[in-house]
């Protein structure tokens, strides 16, 4: 009897854009395509973990929009950083109680960015909460996480799209960037010009990475999107959705992935 295939998903991050990741996830099980592994940096990495515990992608943005996560998010008198995340910690362990890569049931690598050595790391065991936070701290609005005895900061700085754990693992990739940065020309202050600087060199690890994907699902429009947007969640969620619908469209090959994936 053969195998089932191993299908890895590799999530990027890119604030509440991420959002779009939870329609990706429900195209592809409406499809019958379930991954057997989710790697995830930033806003992949909390999509991929609540995915992970077994939340169907409506009930994760459910309860991103009714928590609206953000506001749990205390000031931090620091110079490392603006914000803490400590709170978000109290609210992550409400929908992840465990708080255990091994009670996932459906395994997962997060990656975060060492800031001292300037290395990714990927957290697959252990304690989950932590990486997630790590992984989502955005370098200078953030105080840098601390896991054991190393700080981290957000894993989209190195790598916005860790495929890199489903290799060797997995015998499909494929790869979901919510960071779609679209042509513009209209630079009116800095925080525009910086913000779109730092999207670009996020994008560019992303690109750089495609070719390790065999499949690459990237929702256009989602520039138009603040990061911190929650009133635009349900046209996040629609939008990952349509463009999955689109991608399998186009690749009759993915739908042949749903008789050799592993089921949930």
């Amino acid at each position: 009897m053969n195998s089932k295939l191993k299908i890895g998903l590799a999530l990027s991050g890119g604030g509440i854009r991420g959002i779009s990741h939870l329609g990706v996830l429900k195209a592809l099980n409406e499809s019958g395509i379930y991954p057997s592994k989710v790697s995830g940096t930033s806003a992949g990495a909390i999509a991929g973990a609540m995915y992970c515990h077994g939340y169907s992608p409506e009930e994760v943005l459910k309860i991103i929009v009714e928590t609206n996560y953000f506001r749990f998010m205390r000031p931090a008198i620091s110079l490392r950083g603006i914000l803490k995340m400590d709170s978000l910690w109290d609210l992550f362990k409400i929908y992840l109680p465990h708080n255990d890569f091994s009670k996932l049931k459906t395994p997962l690598a997060v990656a975060a960015t060492d800031i001292r050595k300037g290395k990714v790391v990927y957290f697959d065991e252990g304690e989950l909460i932590k990486p997630i936070l790590a992984s989502s701290c955005i370098p200078g609005m953030f105080v840098p996480v601390q896991v054991k005895d190393r700080f981290f900061v957000d894993g989209g700085v190195l790598n916005n799209l860790p495929v890199e754990p489903l290799e060797g693992v997995c015998e499909v990739v494929i790869g979901v960037n919510c960071n779609h940065l679209p042509e513009d020309s209209n630079f009116n202050n800095m925080k525009s010009l910086i913000e779109r600087s730092v999207i670009m060199s996020m994008n560019y690890n992303v690109y750089s990475r495609m070719s390790k994907c065999d499949y690459f699902i990237e929702s256009p429009g989602l520039g138009k999107y603040g990061v911190f947007d929650i009133k635009k969640a349900p046209q996040l969620f629609q939008a990952g959705y349509e463009q999955t619908l689109k991608v399998m469209e186009e690749n009759p090959s993915m739908m042949e992935l749903m008789q050799k994936s592993t089921l949930p």
